[in-house]
């Protein structure tokens, strides 16, 4: 059987569209940063976490599968979480402002037996945005739970000027 250790809506729709049969489960992991922890590291062991919490959630059920993914943006080495506020949406959203940042998602596929972790990496390029996109779009709802303060396959897309690498990983 195959878990996704998630109850992201874009997760369980982008495993739902390559036809994987699963269920989710609840998982809570702390998401702190570690001291020194890079980008890189911080994705997979947060990947790597959520797989392993889900194995234990499931107790000694042995044909069980766990799929677990963490997406963070990554702008000059720093890592943006979602904005808890408009005031925090707005600084990120002018430092993401004509620049190029990088997705990165750590995706861990575990049983009780074996582990696999990969690191997926995009690179986007915002076009220029005025304050007013920006206040308009954050009345929509939309950026409050995502990585960055943006959906690529929503109405932040309007953001994007281009990318390079995958398109479902900056979807989460």
């Amino acid at each position: 059987m195959l878990y996704l250790a998630s109850t992201s809506p874009r997760r369980k729709e982008l495993l739902q569209q390559i036809g994987l049969q699963f269920e989710c489960l609840s998982i809570d992991v702390d998401e702190s940063l570690l001291e020194a922890e890079t980008a890189h590291e911080y994705v997979a062991r947060l990947a790597l976490s959520k797989a392993q919490a889900g194995l234990v959630s499931l107790g000694q059920q042995r044909d069980a599968w766990v799929i677990a993914a963490d997406t963070t943006v990554v702008l000059d080495s720093h890592i943006i979480g979602k904005p808890q506020s408009l005031t925090q949406a707005l600084a990120i959203w002018r430092s993401l402002s004509g620049q190029k940042h990088r997705v990165l998602t750590g995706v861990t596929v575990a049983s009780h037996h074996q582990q696999k972790t990969q690191i997926v990496a995009t690179d986007v390029y915002f076009r220029a945005l005025s304050e007013q996109e920006m206040l308009d779009y954050w009345q929509t709802g939309e950026p409050q739970d995502k990585a960055g303060g943006y959906g690529i396959q929503g109405k932040g897309a309007i953001f994007v000027q281009k990318i390079d690498g995958s398109y479902s990983n900056v979807v989460g």
